[in-house]
């Protein structure tokens, strides 16, 4: 099953489920009967019974609508927490970055590299990503695996840490590399409004296999840049959990991003980063495929 927000014609925000059998359809969350103000509360209030209940079309109301007529927004536009995010968990990727700037990007690191992106406001699947001329000369792209927390996490083991996931979406994780290997942090690179398209769902945990194994790449205008598959992560979904809750509290809703594959655009000799016009896609799977344009 995949969860959806999408904009109205009236520009309200509204949830929305999807299927495999039926894809190109879309079945909002109210024809079940259920209301919920935005996903992080769908997230935090479904009850087992009631997302039963989704899995079935058969118990909605009303015809289903076309995804392609509405705009999809972010499956959490405006996430309560940074996303929490690994820097370096693919290995291929830990050797082109080094390549591109070894004191900004050490690879001999035994532990993971975590860092948080801000998030004023999620970009949605066909939203434009901002190109910054003034500010970024080195604009790039990261297809990743992101992991939705569905309740509340705190000190959780390995073996019991796939019970706290909620599902999976695509997430691009925008850098401009300039900020990025200037200052002695990711933070600011990461961070700039419009760096974290996200979506086009969230596929709930119960369509795939733990630990994911899933297809993950990207496209800059057509051309294949990344190929790879999420079971190649450094580190697991579930060690990254376990070792976050040891400390603090993962409330539900909150998105971790597990790193990005070889293939970014420093990864190339020359570096092949994004201009004005470039359309980026990313993809993942089961979950589907993340389209936007640098404008």
């Amino acid at each position: 099953m995949k969860l959806y927000t999408y904009q109205t014609e009236e520009g309200r925000d509204q949830l929305g489920v999807g299927y495999a059998q039926w894809p190109g359809l879309l079945w909002p969350v109210e024809a079940f009967g259920f209301s919920f103000t935005d996903m992080l509360d769908l997230i935090r209030r479904i009850t087992p019974a009631k997302l039963e209940r989704l899995r079935d079309p058969e118990t909605a109301t009303g015809a289903p609508r076309r995804i392609d007529t509405v705009r999809l927004r972010a499956p959490i536009p405006r996430p309560e927490q940074d996303l929490m995010c690994l820097g370096i968990n693919y290995a291929d990727h830990a050797v082109e970055s080094a390549r591109f700037h070894e004191d900004a990007f050490l690879v001999d690191r035994k532990k993971p590299t975590y860092f948080g992106k801000r998030v004023f406001e999620a970009t949605g699947d066909g939203d434009p990503i901002p190109a910054y001329e003034e500010l970024v000369d080195s604009l790039d792209y990261e297809a990743e695996l992101g992991v939705v927390i569905g309740r509340d996490a705190k000190n959780v083991s390995i073996k019991d840490a796939p019970d706290y996931i909620f599902g999976y979406t695509v997430v691009n994780d925008v850098s401009a590399r300039n900020l990025q290997t200037t200052y002695n942090q990711w933070y600011f690179g990461k961070s700039l409004d419009g760096f974290t398209p996200m979506g086009p769902c969230i596929l709930t945990a119960d369509e795939v296999a733990f630990p994911p194994a899933l297809a993950i790449s990207s496209t800059v205008n057509g051309e294949i840049r990344q190929s790879s598959n999420t079971d190649h992560l450094i580190h697991g979904v579930d060690e990254v959990i376990a070792e976050l809750s040891s400390g603090m509290t993962l409330r539900a809703g909150a998105v971790i991003a597990t790193g990005t594959p070889a293939g970014v655009g420093m990864g190339f000799t020359p570096p092949r980063f994004l201009k004005k016009g470039d359309t980026v896609v990313c993809e993942i799977g089961a979950i589907g495929s993340l389209t936007n344009r640098v404008e």
